[in-house]
């Protein structure tokens, strides 16, 4: 089922995600539905506070993202990251490696459209979480899925890619958040 994105404004963007568990039908039906949803809006990420649900569960799939590679590697052993797509995390946690370096790139988000920045984040992170059948997954990832699973993991937390950003950027982009925050405040009012 198509679920409708939230945009800035909406205050459940600002919740902290409940955790899952166990992992029942009812989350397995969220995260399709999700999936649907993250598709259809063409994006490679979804948390669930962007469909109105406070809850600790994201979506991925990078597959269609060919200008910004990404690694992963399972027990240490480099993974087809096409293979392991879509992804679904539920709870999950990221750390960045050890020997992980900062790294900026440039970062959207359907809850923010048209709005898009560089930001900064670990380049390499460790990642532990429960898939949607309630399995532990454990893996390490870099480039584009890494910033993704940050910037979702963000989102589960109530931090949204514009707290990222640095202070020039956000003054630069001020009026189209303001803007983007009264069209959505206004909608919430009807």
């Amino acid at each position: 089922m198509l679920l409708t994105v939230v945009k800035y404004g909406t205050p459940v963007l600002r919740q902290k995600g409940a955790r899952i568990e166990p992992v029942t039908a009812k989350a397995q039906q969220l995260a399709a539905d999700m999936l649907e949803t993250m598709y259809a809006y063409k994006g490679i990420g979804l948390a669930a506070q962007q469909v109105g649900l406070a809850l600790q569960v994201t979506v991925l799939d990078v597959r269609g993202v060919t200008d910004r590679p990404s690694t992963l590697e399972v027990n240490g052993k480099p993974v087809d990251v096409a293979g392991f797509m879509p992804l679904v995390l539920i709870n999950p946690e990221a750390r960045p490696a050890r020997e992980s370096k900062d790294a900026t790139g440039p970062e959207g988000c359907l809850s923010f459209p048209e709005i898009f920045a560089d930001i900064t984040r670990p380049g390499l992170v460790d990642v532990k979480a429960l898939n949607e059948h309630g399995k532990t997954l454990e893996f390490r990832c870099g480039g584009l899925l890494a910033r993704a699973i940050q910037h979702e993991i963000d989102h589960l937390h109530g931090i949204l890619f514009i707290d990222r950003m640095d202070k020039a950027t956000k003054e630069q982009l001020r009026p189209d958040l303001e803007a983007l925050q009264a069209e959505t405040k206004a909608l919430l009012k009807r």
